[in-house]
């Protein structure tokens, strides 16, 4: 496993050229064996790799303390109850403790919550359900039908993975409805109509999923009937990346529609007819995004702009009109300033509630709808300065929003907002750690092309440089990294940043491009063949902590997670001078045969079709593993991974790390067998993964200096 480093004189012959080199001429894939999820001989590669990081990790002095910390604070009962939903007169929460690794639904009622004071009934015990049935079961959530919310469709997956069962389950009497609607395991969407049918898109057999893996097909399946029988109400293209049908709450209505995904960035929308008889399409820009629904109309996000509108603006379209076939105008509800951008949006009865970034902090604001004008204005809520805000749900009558507010030294504080008056404190995460020795300041870099991009470092009060820093980035899918309480941070990771700045290091965050940090163009900005920009981005993260003197080359660690992989595989390829470390969980790498492997082909739009020649000439100037040169000596990499991610291929992380090795690097490598694409199928592994990964970052960037 640990592999002697190439000579500084190789090391620097090959940094020279790796930055500009595009990568080599197409070679057979050695390890091509290693993409059979179950084979035998992959297997056994993986059983020896990790046998081999447990070796160098779990024995280590310090990481049992670490693991035990970590666990402690992912299963702390002062956590927040975060609402799941909002359901009538109650209120449904998911809670994970010790006790209760793969969770309890249970609900309160909804004025006892608020107060402070949940009288919690539990309605389905996750872990007793699994032990009873011999499964291991990871809770998807549930879909209650409004407004009695009697009837639930509970969503079960074996393992953490995407896919799931489907079972009718009644909240009155506490069981699952002998006879009721079931769903074999599949990626299915399911979609109350009424509360004796459904919309159902699921795996009907040969055929009817999409090349991306997703549901093709969108069938009504009547209650006491065979799914058989379910007859077709919408079809989609084998090409397109999935069918979804879906429900949205709108006052005392249920408005139930299908989602057409034709590629990740384009939709098309379908809605009932006026008569019911059909789903027609919506003539909303497919480039844009439904949000939700409020007094009729569809409040839409424009990724692009639409004639006088701004791009990353909100807009309202009748859904009267739609349905009909009426020319639909656009009627303006919202539009950001440059700095800011809208990132989450949710509908009480009566009013719009949207979350902003400004600067990558976040606001808060209620919109209302003058009845009479059909005119939109806005009230900026106050919540909390300099802090990340987050929209968790409404409660629609009451035309409250329920949200919270938090800083990398400030636990999370969840709120119960009104559009006047002080937001009503419903509860608070204790501290876990002491930060009045902490601090946080937001700078920003420049990078190749003189873009300023902004990112966040932790570090202990006085601390003078140079020292070991941390990078977390992500850089791809409009996702915006907004910073939160260091308990959870870098994303999966639980308290890892908190324990690497209490070492005396720093933490970042860096709002790289590709993001959604800046509405639609910071996106964009990072989009197939642009993508360099993230990778430099990321660069200049790293260079601005050497200029400053927050850290030195060689002494920074890079972190990212799924696209964050390719982030930092290409990162550490083109600048292995600059790098002392690498964490990539649950990796893109073979950008090669991405969109062939599980859900690789939705993300098309994202990157490109490696199998167009013109597409392939710009992604194969960074794809991570076929970038890995012979004679180049890398910094060190722990990758971390599921062997049940149903969506990123486990054949990324273990051809990658073959290949590095089979060069002479130093590879840490840990497979999970259970927790899907989030690897984590409850706290304990949680809490495994981030001690190990502090041991890993101890022993690369402090033991090694």
């Amino acid at each position: 496993m640990m592999m002697i480093r190439a000579s500084l004189a190789a090391l620097a012959l090959a940094c020279s050229l790796s930055a500009a080199a595009p990568a080599a001429a197409e070679e057979e894939d050695r390890w091509l064996w290693l993409e059979e999820i179950e084979g035998a001989k992959a297997l056994d590669w993986v059983k020896a790799e990790n046998a081999a990081t447990d070796k160098l990790i779990l024995s280590r002095p310090g990481f049992e303390a670490d693991r035990r910390r970590a666990r402690a604070i992912l299963d702390d009962e002062r956590q927040i109850a975060m609402p799941d939903e909002v359901i009538g007169d109650v209120v449904t929460n998911l809670w994970r403790d010790a006790k209760n690794p793969r969770g309890l639904w249970r609900q309160s009622p909804l004025d006892a919550w608020l107060a402070g004071k949940p009288e919690w009934q539990v309605l389905i015990d996750v872990d007793a359900l699994g032990k009873a049935e011999g499964k291991s079961w990871v809770w998807h959530g549930a879909d209650c039908l409004a407004p009695e919310y009697r009837r639930c469709l509970v969503s079960l997956s074996p393992g953490g993975t995407d896919a799931d069962v489907v079972r009718e389950w009644d909240r009155t009497t506490g069981r699952f409805v002998d006879g009721g609607f079931a769903l074999p395991e599949a990626k299915s969407n399911v979609a109350w109509e009424d509360a004796d049918t459904l919309l159902v898109a699921t795996d009907f057999g040969a055929g009817s999923m999409t090349a991306s893996g997703y549901p093709r097909i969108v069938k009504r399946w009547k209650r006491g009937t065979p799914l058989s029988d379910a007859a077709v109400v919408a079809e989609g293209e084998t090409s397109d990346v999935s069918m979804a049908p879906f429900t949205l709450v709108d006052g005392d209505r249920l408005w139930t529609l299908i989602r057409r995904g034709k590629s990740f960035y384009t939709t098309d929308y379908l809605i009932p007819s006026a008569d019911g008889s059909r789903f027609v399409t919506a003539p909303i820009p497919d480039t844009a995004d439904l949000r939700d629904v409020l007094g009729g109309q569809a409040i839409v996000f424009l990724n692009k702009s639409a004639g006088a509108i701004a791009e990353g603006s909100l807009v309202a379209m009748s859904l009267a009109d739609m349905a009909v076939g009426r020319q639909t105008a656009m009627v303006p509800v919202m539009t950001p300033t440059r700095a800011q951008a809208i990132e989450e949006v949710a509908a009480s009865d009566n009013l719009l509630w949207v979350k902003a970034l400004d600067d990558v902090e976040g606001k808060l604001f209620a919109v209302r709808r003058d009845a009479a004008t059909g005119a939109w204005s806005q009230r900026e809520v106050p919540l909390a300065t300099n802090a990340t805000v987050n929209l968790v749900s409404t409660i629609g009558k009451r035309d409250i929003a329920l949200a919270t507010s938090e800083t990398m030294l400030d636990p999370p504080t969840l709120y119960a907002v009104a559009e006047t008056g002080a937001a009503q404190t419903v509860q608070s995460l204790p501290a876990t750690f002491d930060a009045a020795g902490m601090t946080v300041e937001k700078r920003f870099a420049t990078s190749k092309d003189e873009t300023k991009i902004p990112y966040f470092l932790v570090r202990k009060t006085g601390t003078k440089g140079p020292v070991p820093a941390l990078v977390h980035a992500y850089g791809g899918f409009r996702a915006a990294q907004t910073p939160g309480y260091l308990t959870g941070q870098p994303y999966r990771a639980g308290p890892l940043g908190l324990f690497w700045v209490e070492d005396g290091n720093a933490y970042v965050l860096a709002n790289i491009r590709g993001g959604g940090e800046y509405g639609p163009a910071w996106h964009q900005a990072a989009l197939r063949e642009k993508r360099q920009n993230s990778f430099d981005d990321l660069h200049a993260v790293a260079e601005d902590l050497v200029k400053t003197g927050v850290s030195a080359k060689g002494g920074i660690a890079i972190s990212g997670r799924s696209n964050g992989g390719v982030l930092v595989g290409a990162a550490m390829t083109q600048r292995p001078d600059l790098y002392g470390a690498v964490i990539s969980g649950s990796p893109l790498k073979d950008m090669k045969r991405y969109s062939h492997l599980l859900a690789g082909a939705s993300w098309v739009a994202e990157y490109g079709d490696p199998d167009k020649a013109e597409d392939w000439a710009f992604m194969a100037q960074y794809s991570p593993y076929q970038n890995v040169r012979d004679g180049v000596s890398y910094p060190p990499i722990f990758l971390y991974l599921s062997t049940k991610d149903d969506r990123v291929h486990p054949g990324h992380a273990r051809k990658f790390a073959a290949k590095l090795e089979e060069y002479g690097n130093r590879v840490y490598y840990h497979e999970y067998l259970e927790g899907g694409h989030s690897v984590g199928a409850d706290h304990a592994e949680d809490a495994v993964r981030a001690a190990m990964l502090h041991a890993f970052l101890l022993r690369e960037l402090e033991e090694r200096k």
